[in-house]
């Protein structure tokens, strides 16, 4: 990676904080209520899948209310991946300097963007992190940490990227981050998805640092991991993980 400390950094510009969302009604006011709170110069962008339990009609009104809130009602449920794309390209097309992932069910603490905004001015890509020192879980089953740390460092190893909370969620990009990852390539979803970007992220030479988080586990409303996003995390993780050892070889070999 480039050493983001001989790096000259511009201003990081104007913020958008894009929240992706499925069936929370019970989560997308309070979530808005503590971003503009903590970061009131902020614009969010609600991208809501055709919730059924009515979250994009609240949403509607949150923005009706207030300028700082924008929403972005998708055709159906696609996928985190799909509807955070829809939203990075949104935010370039609008011209916003930098472009945070953040979970509508509480998850990802509003209260601490500001520390992922103030080490984006000497970075490239901030990492939320629950794996580095002073990060935490709250109100997790063990088994669940273990699943979570467990696909962090067989993505770290397999694929030989250097941070420790390679899967987490909770994030901010520049634009010419963002710009450099070849979004339009892009196909995985879900918790590979945040896999696949940081990867990008790492090969481009981009500088990425982490900052410690505490994740607290969502109070209201239904988890949206499942057997079929873990399935495809494992199936890509590995298929790219051992493509790029044989490509290294193969061009040891033709060198």
């Amino acid at each position: 990676m480039n050493d983001g400390a001989q790096r000259k950094y511009g201003p990081l510009g104007r913020t958008l904080v894009i929240i992706p969302t499925f069936n929370e009604a019970e989560n997308i006011k309070p979530i808005v209520a503590r971003v503009r709170s903590a970061v009131p110069e902020a614009h969010i962008l609600v991208a809501d899948d055709n919730s059924p339990d009515g979250t994009g009609k609240l949403a509607d009104e949150l923005a009706a209310e207030d300028d700082h809130v924008k929403v972005m009602h998708r055709k159906g449920k696609e996928g985190l991946g799909a509807a955070y794309l829809a939203g990075f390209r949104w935010g370039l097309d609008n011209d916003y300097g930098v472009l945070v992932e953040m979970d509508a069910d509480g998850s990802h603490q509003p209260e601490e963007l500001p520390r992922l905004l103030t080490a984006l001015k000497s970075a490239d890509l901030v990492l939320g992190s629950r794996w580095v020192p002073g990060g935490r879980v709250v109100n997790w089953p063990k088994h669940r940490e273990y699943l979570s740390r467990g696909g962090s460092t067989y993505s770290r190893l397999l694929l030989d990227v250097p941070m420790r909370d390679v899967t987490g969620g909770y994030r901010a990009f520049r634009r010419e981050t963002l710009e450099g990852l070849g979004m339009d390539q892009v196909a995985s979803q879900g918790y590979c998805f945040q896999v696949d970007l940081a990867w990008r992220a790492v090969k481009a030479g981009f500088h990425v640092v982490e900052v410690p988080i505490t994740f607290v586990e969502r109070e209201l409303g239904d988890s949206k991991m499942s057997k079929d996003i873990l399935a495809e995390a494992l199936w890509r993780v590995t298929t790219w993980g051992v493509g790029s050892r044989v490509n290294k070889v193969l061009g040891r070999r033709n060198g």
